[in-house]
Protein backbone atom coordinates (compact mmCIF):
# COMPACT_ATOMS: atom_id res chain seq x y z
CA UNK A 1 0.00 0.00 0.00
CA UNK A 2 2.31 2.53 1.02
CA UNK A 3 4.84 1.55 -2.32
CA UNK A 4 1.71 2.51 -4.61
CA UNK A 5 0.72 5.66 -3.15
CA UNK A 6 4.79 6.40 -3.11
CA UNK A 7 4.53 5.56 -6.91
CA UNK A 8 1.58 7.52 -7.55
CA UNK A 9 2.85 10.73 -5.82
CA UNK A 10 6.31 10.01 -8.10
CA UNK A 11 4.31 9.58 -11.03
CA UNK A 12 1.97 12.99 -10.26
CA UNK A 13 4.67 14.93 -9.44
CA UNK A 14 6.70 13.87 -13.13
CA UNK A 15 3.59 14.62 -14.81
CA UNK A 16 3.19 17.95 -13.41
CA UNK A 17 6.69 18.67 -13.96
CA UNK A 18 6.20 17.70 -17.50
CA UNK A 19 3.58 19.62 -17.96
CA UNK A 20 5.28 22.66 -16.38
CA UNK A 21 8.31 21.84 -18.88
CA UNK A 22 5.80 21.52 -22.34
CA UNK A 23 4.24 24.46 -20.83
CA UNK A 24 6.96 26.60 -20.56
CA UNK A 25 8.84 25.33 -23.63
CA UNK A 26 5.55 26.52 -26.27
CA UNK A 27 5.48 29.99 -24.75
CA UNK A 28 9.39 30.83 -24.85
CA UNK A 29 9.52 29.62 -27.98
CA UNK A 30 7.31 32.60 -29.81
CA UNK A 31 7.93 34.68 -26.58
CA UNK A 32 11.65 34.56 -26.20
CA UNK A 33 12.87 38.00 -27.48
CA UNK A 34 16.91 39.16 -27.63
CA UNK A 35 17.44 42.72 -26.17
CA UNK A 36 21.01 44.15 -27.51
CA UNK A 37 21.78 47.04 -25.38
CA UNK A 38 23.88 49.63 -27.16
CA UNK A 39 25.18 53.06 -25.71
CA UNK A 40 21.61 54.28 -25.12
CA UNK A 41 20.53 51.42 -22.59
CA UNK A 42 22.82 52.66 -19.87
CA UNK A 43 23.09 49.39 -18.58
CA UNK A 44 25.68 48.79 -15.41
CA UNK A 45 29.39 47.74 -16.39
CA UNK A 46 30.26 43.97 -14.94
CA UNK A 47 32.74 45.66 -12.49
CA UNK A 48 29.33 47.73 -10.92
CA UNK A 49 27.29 44.10 -9.95
CA UNK A 50 27.84 41.58 -7.69
CA UNK A 51 26.21 39.10 -9.55
CA UNK A 52 27.95 36.57 -11.31
CA UNK A 53 25.68 35.68 -13.56
CA UNK A 54 25.67 39.14 -14.59
CA UNK A 55 27.00 39.75 -18.39
CA UNK A 56 25.47 43.37 -19.93
CA UNK A 57 25.83 41.49 -23.99
CA UNK A 58 23.27 38.68 -22.48
CA UNK A 59 19.71 39.71 -22.48
CA UNK A 60 17.29 37.59 -23.43
CA UNK A 61 13.66 37.87 -22.25
CA UNK A 62 10.19 36.71 -22.11
CA UNK A 63 8.15 39.00 -23.60
CA UNK A 64 4.72 37.75 -22.66
CA UNK A 65 1.71 38.58 -25.03
CA UNK A 66 -1.73 38.51 -25.50
CA UNK A 67 -3.56 38.15 -29.35
CA UNK A 68 -7.38 38.22 -28.85
CA UNK A 69 -9.91 38.34 -32.29
CA UNK A 70 -13.02 38.53 -33.34
CA UNK A 71 -15.53 39.76 -36.09
CA UNK A 72 -14.33 43.48 -36.02
CA UNK A 73 -10.43 43.60 -34.35
CA UNK A 74 -7.56 41.74 -33.57
CA UNK A 75 -6.10 42.60 -30.08
CA UNK A 76 -2.67 42.47 -29.06
CA UNK A 77 -1.25 42.68 -25.72
CA UNK A 78 2.40 42.41 -24.83
CA UNK A 79 4.18 42.62 -21.36
CA UNK A 80 6.59 45.20 -21.38
CA UNK A 81 7.31 46.46 -18.31
CA UNK A 82 9.67 49.80 -18.06
CA UNK A 83 9.60 51.63 -20.85
CA UNK A 84 7.86 54.88 -21.93
CA UNK A 85 5.30 55.47 -24.95
CA UNK A 86 8.21 56.85 -27.02
CA UNK A 87 10.50 54.10 -26.85
CA UNK A 88 7.99 52.17 -28.88
CA UNK A 89 8.08 51.84 -33.18
CA UNK A 90 5.12 49.96 -33.98
CA UNK A 91 4.92 48.84 -37.89
CA UNK A 92 2.41 46.18 -39.78
CA UNK A 93 3.75 44.29 -43.19
CA UNK A 94 3.53 41.40 -44.49
CA UNK A 95 1.45 39.94 -42.56
CA UNK A 96 3.32 40.63 -38.92
CA UNK A 97 2.88 43.12 -36.84
CA UNK A 98 6.73 44.32 -35.22
CA UNK A 99 6.66 45.68 -32.10
CA UNK A 100 10.52 47.24 -31.78
CA UNK A 101 11.84 49.74 -28.99
CA UNK A 102 14.63 50.31 -26.13
CA UNK A 103 13.98 49.20 -22.79
CA UNK A 104 16.66 51.29 -20.69
CA UNK A 105 18.26 51.23 -17.13
CA UNK A 106 17.27 53.39 -14.41
CA UNK A 107 20.27 54.18 -12.27
CA UNK A 108 19.44 55.03 -8.43
CA UNK A 109 20.40 58.34 -7.21
CA UNK A 110 22.45 57.14 -4.19
CA UNK A 111 25.91 55.82 -4.14
CA UNK A 112 25.72 51.45 -3.78
CA UNK A 113 26.21 48.33 -5.93
CA UNK A 114 24.37 46.30 -7.92
CA UNK A 115 23.52 42.27 -6.04
CA UNK A 116 21.66 41.09 -8.95
CA UNK A 117 20.27 42.59 -12.49
CA UNK A 118 18.29 39.68 -13.56
CA UNK A 119 15.70 42.17 -16.65
CA UNK A 120 16.94 42.73 -19.77
CA UNK A 121 17.92 46.32 -21.44
CA UNK A 122 18.48 47.21 -24.92
CA UNK A 123 16.69 47.33 -28.11
CA UNK A 124 14.54 44.65 -29.34
CA UNK A 125 12.31 43.25 -31.77
CA UNK A 126 8.95 40.82 -31.62
CA UNK A 127 7.46 40.32 -34.68
CA UNK A 128 3.83 38.57 -34.44
CA UNK A 129 2.00 37.16 -37.13
CA UNK A 130 -1.70 38.47 -37.77
CA UNK A 131 -4.51 35.93 -38.50
CA UNK A 132 -6.06 38.96 -40.34
CA UNK A 133 -5.69 41.52 -43.03
CA UNK A 134 -6.23 44.77 -41.34
CA UNK A 135 -7.11 48.78 -41.69
CA UNK A 136 -3.47 50.29 -41.04
CA UNK A 137 -5.03 53.67 -41.11
CA UNK A 138 -6.95 53.22 -37.97
CA UNK A 139 -4.65 51.12 -36.02
CA UNK A 140 -4.65 52.31 -32.12
CA UNK A 141 -1.56 51.83 -29.50
CA UNK A 142 -2.16 52.63 -25.96
CA UNK A 143 0.49 51.59 -22.85
CA UNK A 144 -0.92 51.65 -19.77
CA UNK A 145 0.83 49.90 -16.43
CA UNK A 146 3.79 48.10 -18.41
CA UNK A 147 1.23 46.53 -21.17
CA UNK A 148 1.40 47.41 -24.99
CA UNK A 149 -2.10 47.30 -26.35
CA UNK A 150 -2.47 47.63 -30.03
CA UNK A 151 -5.97 47.21 -31.92
CA UNK A 152 -6.05 46.57 -35.77
CA UNK A 153 -9.18 46.76 -36.95
CA UNK A 154 -9.96 43.98 -39.47
CA UNK A 155 -10.36 44.81 -43.60
CA UNK A 156 -12.69 42.15 -43.60
CA UNK A 157 -14.79 41.56 -40.84
CA UNK A 158 -15.95 37.88 -40.26
CA UNK A 159 -15.55 35.31 -37.36
CA UNK A 160 -11.68 34.50 -36.11
CA UNK A 161 -10.25 31.85 -38.85
CA UNK A 162 -9.63 28.41 -38.19
CA UNK A 163 -7.83 26.02 -40.51
CA UNK A 164 -7.61 22.09 -39.89
CA UNK A 165 -5.00 20.71 -41.97
CA UNK A 166 -5.45 16.68 -42.00
CA UNK A 167 -1.80 15.57 -41.76
CA UNK A 168 -0.96 13.38 -44.54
Amino acid sequence: MKLEAMKESVNSFWNSLAEGWQHLRHSAASALTHFKPGSESRVPAPNEVDDIAYLPTRGWALLGGDVFEDEQRVVVKLEVPGMEKQDFDIEIFDGRLVVTGEKHFQRESSEGRWQVVQCAYGSFRREIPLTARVALDTAKATYTNGVLRIELAKLEPGKPRSLNIPVQ
